[in-house]
């Protein structure tokens, strides 16, 4: 069924306020939001959903922000998979349009950082998984949902994602983001970009924003260059499918994955300072597994033993 008129608007509001929401939290310098002792408890953080509502709400109903006021809930890549409507549009624009009402709602405890699926959106930057574009399959379920109403819908969602932060940083050193560059260790990084407004030519390919968000680079020292460039001790992100929810590639990187029935997530506390190890047993499951302190933690282990 098709949205209304009224209904547009009302979505198109929606964005536009969940962008100025998101420029205009306590916690955020530049494009860092940066969380003090003072900011809260703990942590919730999420990676990779691509169009799971089912996961997504099972990981709102989790971290109950309404509940538990000194709690921030981080979540990351949503566009780009899941259902979708019977003439074939994607319906994960609609998982975005959630994410923005949460924006609205928790201005200063619900972060949604920049991802490369999200940078794709607002770049008209192709992507393409299984012989299928799925930037054309989302505008089609943009299409689908609103109608002649369907580019200011869309125009009004590259708003909300040109307001995304690019990470989050906790005290003692763990950084946040969806990915980290590649060959940090031979080409560098320009860091400016984690502080200044984003411009074109950081967004766009090999810029520092766009190179931070599509890295699929996992030796050690590439981890180590990019940690110290940054002054961080660990780095959390998403980006890379992980079967069981989670992947320890080195002693410096932790990859989280929501997006499947096996999908995982991080219940850090914010004050205390952090050890890779204290991150792994942080790891928590979506949906509840059989032994999963039996399963999961030395799965990890393992993973983390062979990157030494």
């Amino acid at each position: 069924m098709s949205a209304t008129r009224e209904q547009a608007d009302a979505t198109i509001r929606l964005c536009q306020g969940a962008a100025e929401k998101s420029w205009q939290c306590g916690h955020r310098h530049g494009n860092v939001v940066e969380l003090g002792v003072e900011a809260g408890d703990d942590i919730f953080v999420a990676a990779d959903l691509h169009g799971n509502r089912l996961n997504f709400r099972r990981l709102c109903e989790l971290a109950d922000l309404e509940h538990n006021p000194r709690r921030h809930l981080i979540m990351q890549e949503v566009c780009h998979g899941g259902p979708s409507y019977p003439d074939g549009g994607c319906m994960s624009h609609l998982l975005l349009e959630d994410v923005a009402r949460l924006q609205a709602r928790f201005p200063d405890r619900f972060h949604f950082l920049l991802s490369n699926h999200e940078l794709a959106e607002l770049l008209d930057y192709p992507i393409s998984k299984g012989k299928k574009m799925l930037n054309l399959s989302f505008r089609c379920g943009i299409q689908e949902m609103y109608g002649s109403a369907a580019e200011e819908v869309r125009h009004a969602y590259q708003q909300y994602i040109s307001s995304c932060p690019l990470a989050v940083r906790l005290p003692h050193g763990v950084f946040i983001s969806h990915s980290l560059p590649e060959r940090v260790d031979k080409d560098g990084f320009d860091v400016d970009v984690l502080q200044r407004r984003l411009t074109g030519a950081d967004l766009k390919a090999c810029g520092p924003a766009f190179r931070l968000v599509w890295g699929r680079d996992y030796r050690v020292a590439n981890a180590e260059a990019f940690a110290k460039l940054i002054g961080a001790e660990l780095l959390i992100h998403g980006h890379e499918p992980c079967p069981e929810g989670c992947r320890m590639p080195n002693q410096r990187q932790v990859i989280i994955d929501c997006c499947g029935d096996r999908g995982a997530f991080l219940h850090l506390p914010i004050g205390p300072k952090l050890t890779h190890r204290d991150v792994m047993s942080c790891v928590r499951s979506i949906f509840p597994r059989p032994s999963q302190s039996a399963v999961v933690a030395p799965a990890l282990a393992a993973t983390a033993k062979k990157s030494v």
